[in-house]
């Protein structure tokens, strides 16, 4: 099994940027894809973006072009930058290995004015 813990959450305005991280508790981790999902209020958790562990990626259309997803395999932890933010984008992230069933607790994105 492994952990991950989320962080770099917070309130942003719409147009901001922040970049989360996810840390994983062993180096497993290099071994296999990551994703970051989301999960708003009343809404099913949603793949936002994905990275192989050779650094193949791909993103949900509602992120192309915004968000970035990457990896640093050495300190067993992955990025998620996101830019140009949306208030749609508001929900609670998580990192995790789909393939183990390993997810974080979750960081929490609020996008608003």
């Amino acid at each position: 099994q492994v952990q991950f813990v989320e962080s770099g959450g917070g309130l942003v305005q719409p147009g901001g940027s922040l970049r989360l991280s996810c840390a994983a508790s062993r180096s497993i981790f290099r071994l296999y894809a990551v994703g970051w999902y989301r999960q708003a209020p009343g809404k099913q958790r949603e793949l936002v973006a994905a990275i192989t562990r050779g650094g193949i990626t791909n993103y949900h259309d509602s992120v192309k072009g915004r968000f970035t997803i990457s990896r640093d395999n050495a300190k067993n932890t992955a990025y998620l930058q996101m830019n140009s933010l949306k208030p749609e984008d508001t929900a609670v992230y998580y990192c995790g290995i789909e393939m183990l069933g390993s997810w974080g607790q979750g960081t929490q994105v609020t996008v608003s004015s």
